[in-house]
């Protein structure tokens, strides 16, 4: 099991992902799948005015914008790198938004990993793990 991850969501740093990062977030693992939760948590960041980008292996076009396979293939900044994938697949996923040179990294509720937060947080990259950015904009975007 892993530590108490509150200490990986702090306060400021949840608001400042959410308002003073940028409003330019590659989803990775959102598809037009309406079931997932990708799908829902994506319509709301949009609704707050994101961009969402969806990085998925189907390159699918969700929410009116272009998808991606890979974040590499995204041919513009990224602000922030949303990761709805499995916890044994999210630090590579960190280690993408370093390389392609993303502000922040979202890890969703339920999705953890302390060494890709560390080497996250080391490459200077602000990151929330295990929070949910649906549940806490409404809260802390004002």
């Amino acid at each position: 099991m892993y530590a108490d991850t509150g200490a990986f969501a702090d306060d400021e740093t949840v608001r400042s992902l959410l308002t003073a990062t940028g409003d330019t977030w590659a989803v990775v693992g959102l598809s037009a799948n309406r079931s997932r939760a990708a799908y829902g948590v994506a319509a709301v960041l949009q609704r707050y005015g994101k961009r969402v980008v969806p990085v998925h292996p189907s390159a699918q076009t969700v929410h009116g914008e272009r998808g991606y396979s890979s974040l590499a293939e995204i041919p513009f900044p990224v602000d922030v790198v949303d990761v709805f994938v499995n916890s044994g697949l999210a630090g590579a996923v960190a280690d993408e938004a370093v390389e392609i040179g993303a502000k922040g990294v979202w890890f969703q509720l339920g999705v953890v990993d302390e060494k890709a937060y560390e080497r996250t947080r080391a490459a200077g990259l602000a990151m929330v793990m295990d929070r949910c950015p649906a549940i806490e904009i409404p809260r802390l975007a004002d």
